[in-house]
């Protein structure tokens, strides 16, 4: 990485000084390898002195322990439609990832999947407190509302009422979501996300766009995805968890300061393209993704990354309204589910209904771009940022408002 420079178009916000990102350090060979168990770059943290960094105050994430591969040499677990089943949480980021994946690979009728509740069990539940659970029926959250959503379904395969007893059933003493589960030998096949992408990957030419891939077989290729992977893992991906769950001041603000600086490269990095790795979506988007999304109306106030908003970042707004709009993600990206995960199980419990407009205003491209301008010129001009990006955004919605009632007339016409 090079060392940071003002960005010339927005010279006049300091927010905007951003630099390149270049060729980090190779993370691991950048083919893949089937019979490898960690087959994708930037899975998991460090785990070098874990016990006494947590008890100094660091949140360090642990190890998925689940990490057998769909097409490995040993013939375990072949690529196979119809046998493997998922089980995520969309409030869950890693989980979110996965299900984009399936979505945009078109692995709906290859790999059938289950949502859990985005509310966990209490302490008086059978399995105890925090564990997944299946809930198509609601329950009462503790806000004392009734939370019910159309998504969430119950355990279609082994029919259980949380995910700790799917994983009781194959000996094994985890409680994470995502999973991947074989149907057939009644086995979980992995509980790392970023393996279950990259074995999606291979279970694409079984899916209803065979040529469709997040993981080209260009060895220059996979070892950008994997360079990006690695930083934005680290920096973003965990490093939201890291601010937001540390209880230590310092490292707090080493995780946001390195979060936020790791925004301004990669916006930096979208102004010469229009996915992270290209001009073609991979799968170093979808790992951003579900992060970049939860920023504005969860990240910012819980994980305690108030900085700035995305919308204050051009590219990287241009970049997230793209992903958005590739079909099935907008589908897949239920805010609902994300902010009861977040919000509902801390503090007063109580779930904000803010910010407005959004996600709605993902569909505007250009929004970020138009408000930075605007900033910049009431800069320039003397005038009140807070009046004038209050007038923008006015502005903007109203001219949704108006948008929206000529769709809906032109629709009873």
């Amino acid at each position: 990485l090079t060392n940071e420079h003002q960005s010339r178009q927005y010279s006049t916000i300091s927010l905007f000084a951003c630099c390149e990102i270049m060729a980090s350090a190779s993370y691991r060979d950048a083919a893949l390898k089937s019979s490898d168990p960690d087959i994708a770059s930037g899975v998991g943290e460090d785990q070098t002195n874990a016990a006494k960094r947590r008890s100094a105050g660091e949140f360090v994430r642990g190890v998925s322990s689940a990490r057998d591969t769909i097409g490995a040499v040993d013939g375990k677990y072949p690529v196979e439609s119809g046998r493997y089943h998922l089980y995520v949480a969309y409030n869950c980021p890693w989980c979110h990832r996965v299900a984009l994946t399936r979505t945009l690979l078109g692995l709906e009728d290859v790999v059938s999947m289950d949502v859990l509740l985005p509310v966990r069990t209490e302490a008086d539940h059978p399995q105890g407190e925090g564990k997944w659970q299946f809930a198509p029926d609601g329950i009462t959250a503790r806000n004392g509302e009734t939370i019910k959503y159309p998504q969430c379904t119950k355990d279609s395969v082994n029919g259980k009422g949380t995910l700790v007893e799917v994983y009781a059933m194959c000996d094994i003493e985890q409680t994470s979501a995502p999973m991947l589960f074989d149907k057939k030998t009644g086995t979980v096949v992995n509980n790392e996300s970023a393996d279950i992408i990259r074995m999606l990957n291979l279970l694409a030419p079984l899916g209803t766009t065979p040529e469709a891939t997040l993981y080209p077989a260009d060895p220059v290729a996979r070892q950008r995805i994997d360079d990006c992977n690695e930083f934005t893992y680290g920096a973003v991906n965990n490093g939201a968890y890291k601010a937001g769950f540390s209880r230590s001041q310092k490292i707090y603000a080493a995780a946001y300061n390195r979060y936020f600086d790791a925004l301004n490269k990669l916006n930096q990095t979208l102004e010469k393209s229009t996915f992270l790795c290209g001009e073609t979506v991979t799968e170093a988007d979808v790992r951003l993704f579900p992060t970049i999304f939860r920023h504005d109306p969860v990240y910012y106030n819980r994980m305690k990354l108030n900085q700035a908003y995305i919308a204050e970042y051009p590219n990287l707004w241009r970049w997230m309204c793209d992903v958005y709009n590739l079909p099935g993600v907008a589908e897949q990206s239920p805010l609902d589910h994300m902010k009861q995960g977040y919000f509902g199980r801390t503090g007063n419990s109580v779930v904000p209904i803010g910010p407005p407009g959004y996600p709605e205003r993902l569909h505007d491209r250009d929004f970020a771009k138009k408000r930075c301008l605007a900033l910049a010129q009431a800069a320039k001009g003397g005038r009140s940022v807070g009046r004038i990006a209050g007038e923008v955004v006015g502005a903007m919605l109203v001219g949704a408002c108006i948008a929206t009632a000529l769709l809906r007339h032109s629709v009873r016409q």
